[in-house]
């Protein structure tokens, strides 16, 4: 089956029941999807139970023979409420079967990690159970950790005691804005930081659950693998419905110049400021070169937009501020969660098809790459 017939054959029936409105439905229908194709899954369980009274885990299914050469990482869910997309995408790949575009599937595999953060996918949070932004966890936290003298600066205007701020709160919130600028903001707000527990984009003081837990996995089932390509997937930034892929490997011409004949010339880099991301402290990605050194790596975040970034942000600052203080409002808590939601998860039908259209695409150019990587 080629990419031109598989987008021919997209219909609502087939795309939007991919999709789930909880966690606990998303898991059912990706465990589902691979029992239906007679896969394996090994379930790594967190001892907490979810917002349902759950079972939380992250689930991986090789789909593939195991030690292939060839290994294609599709991750979920490292920020939890944007498991939802990255789930339907993981869903839908397992119902297309058996490696649709691999020349080569005796020798290549793919490895599906379903909600590497199921607290926060249950929960509709972005951060770990610690409330520790999992996408800033991937630091040496024996050396000294790295500071961020701006996030200090607005911590407590971000948020603030009072919700909705109070128009003094905000003044002073854009004055520092209109000072550092809109990337100067965005790099204070998203770059990550390691002083502040209750605070947004905590990094932590120590490995997460779900770090320790994605590291293991990664040893268990990459160790035989020369060539190893990853989607990430997720929500939040840049236009509504666009999949930008951002370059998430060593950035070197070589592994550049890899990336792009797999993805595009449109790839986008942080180290170059064309993406919609900045430059993070602690990317999941350094798991994958740290515990896989052995392998030649080709990674992307797939990165899916959703609303205009004051608006995400600002969804982002109120479920913080309900984790910081709480809330005994039930209407005012819920409407809070459910902005939240939408700001990383629309509901409408037009994201969902350009979600699956897209993320099909880059799956296909990926196993395509990694093909013509491993064969040379």
């Amino acid at each position: 089956m080629t990419s031109d017939s598989l987008y021919l054959t997209v219909t609502h029936t087939q795309f939007n029941p991919l999709f789930s409105d909880s966690y606990a439905e998303a898991r059912e229908k990706f465990l589902a999807a691979a029992a239906r194709r007679a896969l394996s899954v090994d379930s790594y369980e967190l001892p907490l139970r979810g917002a349902d009274g759950e079972t939380l885990a992250t689930d991986v299914v090789l789909d593939g023979p195991a030690g292939a050469s060839n290994l294609l990482i599709v991750i979920s869910g490292c920020h939890g409420v944007e498991g939802y997309c990255g789930s339907a995408i993981q869903t839908g790949l397992l119902e297309l079967g058996p490696n649709v575009a691999a020349g080569d599937a005796d020798d290549t595999a793919v490895l599906h990690i379903h909600a590497v953060n199921p607290y926060g996918f249950s929960h509709n949070r972005r951060a770990t159970h610690e409330n520790v932004d999992l996408n800033r966890n991937f630091v040496d936290f024996s050396a000294p950790l790295p500071e961020n003298r701006d996030y200090a600066e607005i911590h407590d205007l971000l948020l603030p005691p009072e919700w909705p701020p109070r128009p003094e709160t905000e003044a002073r919130l854009n004055a520092f804005q209109q000072r550092v600028g809109a990337r100067g903001f965005q790099r204070a707000v998203a770059l990550g930081q390691y002083a502040f527990a209750d605070g947004l984009h905590f990094g932590g003081v120590v490995p997460t659950w779900s770090n320790t837990t994605f590291r293991s996995i990664l040893r268990k089932y990459g160790a035989a693998s020369r060539h190893i390509g990853s989607i990430d997937i997720h929500t939040g930034l840049g236009p509504y419905g666009v999949g930008e892929r951002i370059f998430a490997a060593p950035d070197d011409c070589a592994t550049l110049l890899r990336s792009r004949q797999w993805w595009g010339d449109n790839l986008t880099r942080v180290s170059t400021g064309t993406s919609t991301s900045i430059a993070l402290t602690g990317p999941i990605q350094t798991a994958l070169a740290q515990e896989l050194p052995h392998a030649t790596q080709t990674n992307v975040c797939l990165e899916f937009g959703t609303y205009p970034l004051e608006d995400v942000i600002l969804a982002m600052r109120s479920e913080h501020w309900l984790h910081r203080y709480g809330c005994q409002d039930t209407p005012k808590h819920d409407s809070i969660k459910a902005a939240f939601k939408r700001a990383f998860y629309p509901s409408g039908d037009d994201w969902k098809l350009a979600v699956w259209i897209q993320g099909r695409e880059v799956y296909l150019q990926s196993l395509n790459g990694l093909r013509r990587s491993g064969a040379q």
